[in-house]
């Protein structure tokens, strides 16, 4: 997974840097709601800009169709960065062209015009084999940002060099999403947690009745064999909302009542129960590596936050080597105002994912090819 550095660029004295950069921060009524990611990427701006480089920052927001869309415009992203880093041009959204996430030849040509070096410190989009992501490298000489750079070290180390025991816990909706990196996990980690709506394949492939609870049926087996190890944690209650029940409306009525693992019909499991997350938290405590991905329940809904939460502070408490990986997980820890408390919050739910499942990702191999590595 070595890549190149920013020392590996030579004089940058005058030199023009395209800087691929993930600036896909959440947006409310046309206003940032959390400026994180461009605040993460002021380290890599700041060594650029003091080494004398002019730099011209891209990303991406949202999911435009290819095709200028106002309401992902980076217009607001521009005047945020004009106060953090001033004198960083920043090009309008990068999927305002389809050539972008088609990785068009057209498009690399154009996004490299003028520059003379290209910096990736776009770790959220490094899984994707788009324009921005893979094309420069083949053309300029190349470069990993600080960011980037961290994200690979810190998820390198999970994979091949662990304090152990290594506990990995693993929540969110579906087995399919994360069957890859299940699998991969498996063949490192000391312990793994399951929660989330994924648990309940699990609990299924163990016989129980999952009521009308997230299932995915083509699944089973695939949990059955997985569950042949005894590496495997499941809930053994879950807190559940009743026939007539409206998530995230507790207005619409449906009784909230904890439960073991057999559901009756028409009964959700909507998040761990507490005497799961309390034996979830003991397995936490003990480890000396903790990887979490993923919430326990609905925790956007109050009546199903106590689990997610739960895990939240266990993670913080631990006084091991910690590392969320990115998503609902990092917005959980945020929430509950755990993030300082964590050693490392990772920027890409997704990318995090796949580099622990295959040990790269497109963006890295395309660093890899430049000229100058």
């Amino acid at each position: 997974m070595t890549v190149p550095q920013l020392g590996d660029l030579g004089e940058l004295d005058g030199r023009r840097v395209l800087l691929r950069a993930d600036f896909n921060v959440p947006l409310r009524d046309g206003e940032i709601a959390d400026d994180l990611r461009i605040r993460a990427a002021l380290p890599t701006i700041q060594y650029l800009q003091g080494k004398g480089a002019h730099v011209t920052a891209c990303s991406h927001l949202g999911r435009p169709k290819g095709a200028p869309d106002p309401q992902y415009s980076l217009d607001p992203v521009r005047a945020r960065l004009a106060e953090l880093a001033p004198g960083v041009e920043l090009l309008e959204n990068l999927r305002f062209d389809a050539g972008e996430t088609a990785n068009d030849p057209a498009f690399v040509q154009r996004l490299i015009e003028g520059q003379d070096l290209y910096v990736n410190d776009a770790f959220g989009a490094s899984h994707r084999a788009h324009a921005s992501i893979v094309g420069p490298p083949k053309f300029l000489p190349s470069a990993a940002g600080r960011l980037l750079a961290k994200e690979v070290e810190v998820l390198g180390r999970l994979r091949e060099r662990p304090a152990r025991p290594f506990v990995a816990v693993l929540g969110g909706s579906k087995v399919s999403d994360k069957l890859g990196v299940i699998e991969a996990l498996m063949s490192v980690v000391d312990t793994l947690v399951i929660g989330g709506g994924m648990c309940f394949t699990f609990l299924a492939a163990q016989g129980k009745s999952v009521g009308s609870s997230l299932l995915e049926p083509d699944q089973i087996a695939t949990c059955r064999r997985l569950l042949e190890s005894d590496k495997i944690h499941l809930p053994h209650d879950l807190t559940a909302l009743g026939p007539g029940g409206k998530i995230g409306d507790p207005a619409a009525g449906g009784e909230v009542r904890q439960a073991g693992t057999n559901l009756p019909d028409g009964w959700m499991g909507l998040d761990i129960g507490p005497g799961t997350a309390a034996e979830f938290t003991d397995v936490i405590g003990e480890a000396r590596t903790v990887f979490w991905n993923g919430p326990m329940g609905v925790f956007e809904d109050p009546r199903f936050a106590a689990g997610t939460r739960t895990i939240a502070q266990a993670v913080a408490d631990c006084r091991g080597f910690t590392v969320v990986g990115g998503g609902d997980s990092a917005a959980a820890v945020a929430e509950f105002g755990l993030a300082a408390d964590i050693d490392h919050i990772s920027t890409g739910g997704g990318a995090s994912l796949e580099l622990l499942e295959q040990g790269d990702l497109p963006g890295l191999e395309a660093l890899r090819g430049a000229p100058n590595a």
